[in-house]
């Protein structure tokens, strides 16, 4: 358990934390010269029982209360200090500011050089105090007279200190690692070492860790909790960590990173939150305004982007977007504190909630709903909440990742909800019951409508159909969402069209003698470089435009693809051209192949080449990047069978099956 001292400067923190612990926090020589505490300084007191009380002892002045909210990040009692002699001062009054903004909801007030104070001045003074503490989280906090020169209240003030760490529930070791770094450096026959307060999980001896932002891989060679060695960390322990790894080093490791378990690495500058404006600001706080961001021992620049009204009045709270000036690593629902752009005071302070917020259409309705959902402190809560929030579909493991959830945690949320599971590797997309059968029946009244309007056309275009929907579910979800047993027998895909099992194009008795007659031309050898319509009509003797109908109607039913005008492919040979084109990325530098190695392998001209790739530049199949092109697997399928093939009147045809789906 970690105690944090906050005070004015010279109220006599660093004497006190001595006076208890026996140890000097003040470890820099120039911290020593100067009599002030410029950085962080550590203590800890052993109460018995394997239970060790750690002290961050923070600086006072005015310059550094960067790192004093470095050292609150991480505490989970505080022991604000005020000096008889001077009284409630505004470094007493920003840092007690600070202690609010960060929730820190225990804590002591020590009223030190009491020895030098008569009762009555140390009444008047505990007036202030109360006067001061009145509505933050520290009110009604007991005040206790100590003096570290003579001893007195020394005694009790540690007893007291005992008690509340007794009394304190245990932070949650359930979570996944993070250590906030606040500092760097090299022991001789060591290694780097790096150390923080563990906000979340537990780290072990020989873990695989992350630093990030940066991401460098590491390993942790040994590690010190509470300045004993020991083999595991927990959240709420003071820890030093021992690091080993390629690339691991001093100058590569900077105050305010993090390690982390590797699933939590993912870097923002972009997050909506929730922001309290503190009272004493002499103005409101409106769009674009400037800040610092202090976020564990992390500080960034910020720009406060308003979510509602045009501006944040003093001693309100509202939702805001913080656009930062360089990626930090955070959890959801991490609180955070700004000051003013020259560091000279607290502006305020709040809650984060969506760490990958948009840079559009970031003041919607939906957008509302989404952070009110990601408000809720309870996972699970959170979670239900978000499904019912447009789009209605979410992941999963984004989630888990940015509340910081083992997966044992993950998997409870599952079991408690039940929802319906896309599982695509790295995404769980979810979706609640309720909304998948209305996803279900929505999806085949869609099509109804669809076919009764358009009877003569094949079915609706796959991205169409999806963009069209509630739920609104990604390209690879929708793919596997299709295939859902809900569907069999109902919903048939055909290559890039869906349509219902019930709906078919037929081609007339006349159409299929003259298509049986065109297929042959089209196909064989010459299936990378098929005649034109004139070039059919010319060889059958038949008028071009009905070769042009029948090949367009072919096209609806499946069985043909017009790449360019008047230029009909096989549905077959799309397909084969498709995996020809994957091969070639497969087999390039960096995925990315040229339309002359397309060209050579089918063997054709470089203009018939390029209207190929072209044509699969507009589906999706391939990207196109200046000269070089790659492949977008998940519309693979847009050309070729999915499993489970059945014949439909000449032509292949898909109906929908039920791979990859899991529910609950």
């Amino acid at each position: 358990m970690i105690v944090g001292t906050a005070g004015h400067i010279d109220h006599g923190k660093t004497a006190l934390v001595k006076a208890l612990t026996g140890v000097d926090g003040d470890r820099l020589k120039e911290e020593k010269a100067r009599g002030i505490t410029i950085d962080l300084g550590f203590a800890y007191l052993p109460l018995g029982d394997d239970l060790t009380l750690g002290f961050i002892d923070v600086p006072g002045h005015e310059r550094f209360v960067h790192t004093m909210v470095a050292g609150a990040s991480g505490i989970d009692i505080a022991l604000l200090v005020v000096a008889a002699d001077d009284g409630v001062m505004p470094q007493t009054l920003e840092h007690l500011a600070i202690l609010d903004l960060l929730h820190i909801g225990r804590g002591l007030i020590a009223l030190t050089k009491a020895d030098l104070a008569t009762p009555e001045r140390l009444a008047e003074v505990s007036t202030q105090i109360r006067e001061a503490t009145a509505g933050t989280m520290l009110e009604g906090a007991d005040i206790l007279p100590v003096s570290s020169i003579t001893g007195l209240g020394i005694d009790a003030l540690r007893e007291r200190l005992t008690a509340e760490v007794r009394a304190l529930d245990e932070r949650a070791a359930d979570g996944r690692f993070r250590l906030a770094i606040d500092r760097v450096f090299t022991l001789s026959g060591i290694g780097v070492v790096v150390t923080g307060t563990v906000l979340s999980g537990v780290v072990q001896v020989k873990d695989q860790v992350l630093l990030t932002p940066s991401g460098l891989p590491a390993r942790v060679r040994s590690l010190h909790a509470q300045n004993r060695p020991v083999e595991r960390g927990r959240a709420g322990d003071r820890c030093a960590l021992n690091l080993a790894g390629d690339g691991i080093a001093k100058d590569a490791i900077h105050r305010g990173d993090m390690v982390v378990d590797p699933f939590l690495h993912a870097p923002t500058d972009r997050i909506d939150a929730r922001l309290h404006l503190l009272t004493g600001e002499p103005k409101p706080v409106g769009q674009w305004f400037p800040a610092r961001l202090h976020h564990g021992a992390a500080e960034v620049g910020a720009r406060i982007v308003l979510l509602e009204g045009e501006q944040l009045l003093p001693g309100h709270t509202a939702d805001v977007q913080l656009v930062l000036s360089r990626p930090i690593v955070a959890a959801a629902l991490d609180r955070f504190v700004l000051r003013d752009v020259s560091a000279q005071r607290t502006i305020g302070g709040g809650q984060f909630l969506d760490l990958r917020a948009p840079s559009r259409q970031r003041r919607t309705a939906e957008r509302a709903a989404q952070r009110a959902a990601l408000a809720i402190a309870d996972p699970r809560e959170a979670f239900a909440a978000l499904l019912e929030a447009p789009p209605f579909a979410w992941d999963l493991l984004s989630f888990a990742r940015d509340r910081a959830l083992s997966a044992g945690r993950l998997d409870d949320i599952v079991a408690a909800l039940s929802p319906v599971v896309f599982d695509l590797g790295e995404q769980r997309i979810a979706i609640n019951r309720a909304r998948w059968q209305g996803f279900v029946t929505s999806l085949i009244e869609y099509l109804h409508t669809f076919h009764a309007t358009n009877p003569d056309l094949q079915g609706v275009g796959r991205e169409k159909l999806r963009l069209a929907l509630l739920p609104k579910l990604p390209v690879a979800a929708f793919a596997l969402a299709l295939q859902q047993a809900d569907f069999a027998g109902h919903v048939v895909r055909d290559g890039a069209f869906v349509r219902l099992a019930s709906h078919s194009l037929q081609l007339s008795p006349e159409r299929e003698v003259l298509w049986q007659t065109i297929a042959p031309l089209l196909g064989g050898e010459v299936r990378f470089r098929p005649p034109r319509v004139r070039d059919i009509a010319g060889e059958l003797g038949r008028p071009e435009q009905g070769i042009r109908d029948l090949l367009k109607f072919a096209a609806r039913l499946g069985l043909a693809d017009e790449v360019a005008h008047d230029h009909f492919f096989l549905r077959a040979t799309m397909h084969e051209m498709a995996l020809i084109a994957a091969d070639l990325a497969a087999h390039a530098a960096g995925g990315r192949f040229t339309a002359a190695q397309f060209r050579d392998r089918l063997d054709n001209g470089r203009k018939v080449a390029i209207q190929i790739l072209e044509f699969f530049d507009r589906q999706g199949v391939t990207l196109n990047h200046g000269t070089l092109r790659k492949i977008q697997a998940r519309y693979l399928d847009l050309f070729g069978p999915a499993p489970g093939v059945i014949a439909l009147h000449g032509r292949e045809s898909s109906p929908v099956g039920r791979p990859d789906f899991k529910s609950g």
